[in-house]
């Protein structure tokens, strides 16, 4: 399936800005589930510094504000050709050794919730027993847009039994770990079958599967990804793959609105 993807992030500011930095993580790059066709990065209100492939492999851009901006607007466009593997992503790549996703973090620390969540598979293969966690996870995290926020953990998600995708990633990856899977947290796109407009970019998580690699696991929607979907960035959690993030100096009250597109 080929897939025209357009993503827009705007930030507006009721006065300059005295100084900004935004890291990127809006480039997919070609692996076994996708290839990128074409692919452009325009910043309206900020200019390049650095660009570099980081210890996960994601292309990441450092850009900041020119002069005093009272804008700044990042749009990400282009076309992936995507290829239905039954989530099966591969070996892994980059610099990041399968251990490092065995760690937990901040936003997946497992509490008693995660606990007892990663308790309750039960005995089967091991693709088995990770899609048996994926239904858990979507039955005890129920989707509700705006219940949580991006600083929202695996373990407050679950206690309050509400969330987004965000979170269902981190509630899998923080249970897998305890069940002895590395995981990870990927950031990407998802062609939806009712809308070509979304509020937002999508999320997901892959565990580690000796004599198969990386495997994805969608809890949000109870698959594997398939063709639908576009891998952008992945890390521990979502603060090792957020789409944009960075700092700014000055007292300017912000708004941020996102629009995402894609169609086939």
């Amino acid at each position: 399936m080929r897939l025209k993807i357009s993503h827009r992030t705007e930030y507006r500011y009721d006065a300059p800005l005295q100084y900004a930095l935004q890291r990127l993580r809006l480039f997919p790059r070609t692996c076994k589930t996708q290839t990128v066709h074409s692919w452009s990065l325009a910043v309206e209100g900020a200019g390049e510094e650095v660009r570099y492939v980081d210890h996960f492999d994601n292309d990441t851009r450092l850009v900041s504000n020119q002069g005093e901006s009272t804008l700044i607007g990042i749009d990400a466009w282009g076309e992936v050709e995507t290829f239905d593997t039954a989530g099966v992503v591969g070996e892994n790549r980059g610099f990041a050794p399968l251990w490092l996703f065995e760690q937990q973090t901040p936003l997946t620390a497992a509490g008693g919730g995660v606990r007892e969540l990663a308790g309750s598979i039960g005995e089967g293969s091991e693709l088995d027993r990770l899609h048996k966690l994926s239904g858990a996870v979507g039955a005890c995290v129920a989707y509700t847009a705006g219940a949580t926020h991006a600083g929202t953990t695996a373990e407050e998600a679950l206690n309050q039994g509400s969330g987004v995708c965000q979170d269902h990633a981190h509630v899998f990856a923080a249970a897998a770990r305890l069940m002895g899977f590395p995981a990870r947290y990927v950031s990407g796109y998802l062609m939806m079958d009712d809308a070509i407009e979304q509020a937002a970019s999508h999320a997901w998580a892959e565990a580690y599967v000796k004599g198969l690699g990386w495997v994805a696991f969608d809890a949000s929607n109870g698959i594997s990804p398939d063709e639908r979907y576009v891998r952008v960035a992945i890390g521990r959690d979502y603060r090792d793959a957020m789409p944009v993030t960075g700092i700014r100096h000055g007292w300017a009250e912000e708004r941020l609105a996102v629009s995402v597109s894609v169609e086939q």
